[in-house]
């Protein structure tokens, strides 16, 4: 999560869909920012503050927890985005990341499909580095009571043209857009990791997104 009080912005930054380059492109503007100091200085007296600087925010923190800590008022002037994935490709996505980058998560399912399944079985013990592609992207952009609460939703699909649509709604010149953490061991289409199984496991387990954020397994 990304705040800038300067900007009057607020990046829920939701797991493996290219927030990592939306966030590099973006964290030039906290050195502009006077809020920025203070932030780093005060990252456990918030208070000094009025509660808006937002230090204790984590990374992958969900919309609602900022809707909570910071004053209402001030919440709701920022404009707050997020982007989302296709959720099938998304776990292929977070499949490549956790072989690449911390293999030992695997539970020794070296194939996508078995370690999907295992992944996704409700019986297995909660492991954070494997569980944060399990949690739905729309517990990112809602309330309590399940209502949307940012400003907007890009898609990883679009990056590149919805970051120009943030960078207008902020106000900003659109700076270059990283590709960070690009996989270069998966292959290019997610479609060819399923059988029609593993493709409903994904359906049924992430069904409100798919719902909300109007996804489909076959977008053709």
């Amino acid at each position: 999560m990304l705040l800038s009080p300067r900007y009057r912005f607020l990046f829920v930054h939701i797991a493996k869909t290219g927030g990592t380059s939306v966030r590099a492109a973006l964290q030039g503007l906290r050195w502009r920012d006077p809020w920025y100091y203070p932030m780093f200085l005060c990252s456990r007296m918030s208070h000094l503050s009025g509660h808006r600087i937002g230090t204790k925010l984590p990374r992958h923190a969900k919309a609602v927890l900022a809707q909570e800590l910071l004053p209402r008022p001030f919440y709701d002037s920022l404009f707050k985005f997020a982007f989302v994935r296709n959720p099938w490709d998304l776990q292929v996505s977070s499949f490549h990341h956790i072989r690449r980058e911390r293999p030992h998560y695997l539970g020794g399912h070296q194939e996508f499909a078995d370690f999907l399944r295992w992944k996704l079985d409700p019986e297995r013990p909660y492991q954070y580095h494997v569980d944060t592609s399990i949690t739905r992207q729309s517990d990112y952009l809602v309330d309590l009571h399940g209502e949307v609460i940012v400003d907007f939703i890009g898609r990883y699909e679009q990056l590149h043209d919805d970051f120009a649509t943030v960078c207008a709604r902020i106000g900003i010149t659109q700076p270059a857009l990283p590709h960070a953490r690009k996989a270069t061991d998966r292959k290019r289409d997610y479609r060819s990791y399923y059988d029609d199984d593993t493709a409903e496991l994904v359906a049924r387990h992430f069904a409100r997104d798919i719902k909300l954020l109007d996804y489909r397994f076959d977008p053709d």
